[in-house]
């Protein structure tokens, strides 16, 4: 079997799914403002810990097709997530976050991806990124959306160790 033919497979597969349980909710508490009636086809992705962040972009790009059937693509985490660093009465990101945040945010409006995919590059990325499991959506939606302009929201850091940045395609 060739490769589209296995990524047709794999997304029929995908779409015959039913989660009786739900979804997560870190998708749950964003998707109930935004879409209240829950009129649009939402697929809950678990993070998979065994697959590279270069793998995780292109699992994105297989899902783009998901896109022109109407379903929502959304990935949920931050950019910057170090519970072992926050700082409860920093109502800002520290220095380590605001760098790594902003170099970030550069990559992804110029679409240089594979900034964004060797994120570990940046010398910062310890500290922001000390396990990969709330960076990793970011790379499934760089994937999805190839080539498209971001529409940046909520470029919020806090807490020291957390930025709340979100980045939003197709609008």
């Amino acid at each position: 079997m060739d490769r589209a033919a296995h990524d047709a497979l794999a997304l029929e597969r995908l779409e015959l799914r039913h989660d009786s349980w739900g979804i997560d909710h870190g998708a749950w508490s964003i998707l109930v403002h935004i879409f209240p009636e829950a009129d649009i086809p939402v697929v809950q992705l678990s993070v998979n810990g065994d697959i590279t962040a270069r793998q995780s972009y292109e699992l994105g790009q297989r899902l783009a097709s998901l896109r022109g059937k109407g379903y929502l693509i959304m990935g949920s985490g931050n950019v910057v997530h170090n519970l072992r660093r926050v700082e409860w009465e920093n109502e800002h990101g520290s220095l380590a976050a605001d760098r790594f945040d902003e170099a970030i945010k550069a990559a992804i409006e110029q679409r240089d991806d594979e900034a964004v995919i060797d994120y570990h590059r940046y010398p910062d990325a310890d500290y922001a990124v000390p396990t990969p499991d709330h960076f990793l959506p970011l790379l499934y939606i760089l994937g999805a959306s190839q080539g498209e302009s971001p529409y940046i929201f909520n470029n919020v850091r806090n807490l020291g160790s957390m930025a709340l940045t979100g980045y939003a395609f197709g609008l």
